[in-house]
């Protein structure tokens, strides 16, 4: 049995944040349930000083490249439907 792990960047667009702070909100909401609710990595990693745009990378390590597909996929649809944003790009790496 092997290790395997796989991360995604996702680039959020948030039409209605007019600072930082209204950021922070969106960022600070979704990255604790997703932790919550998924043991995964998830963290801001890029477009920390434009206050619509919110980058998040997740990481996943498994026993099994299936399980950790599954959960990528997973943890994508949750944050899609849990966060008051606009998902626009998703890149998913090996």
């Amino acid at each position: 049995m092997g290790m395997f792990t796989l991360s995604a960047k996702l680039v959020f667009y948030i039409p209605h944040s007019t600072s930082l702070k209204d950021k922070r909100q969106v960022r600070r909401s979704i990255i604790e349930k997703t932790r919550h609710k998924f043991n995964a990595s998830v963290a801001e990693i890029d477009t920390q000083d434009i206050h619509q745009t919110l980058t998040i990378g997740i990481a996943v390590v498994s026993g099994e490249a299936s399980h950790r597909e599954n959960s990528v996929d997973e943890i994508i649809r949750f944050m899609e439907a849990h966060v008051d944003a606009e998902l626009t790009t998703v890149e998913v790496f090996e």
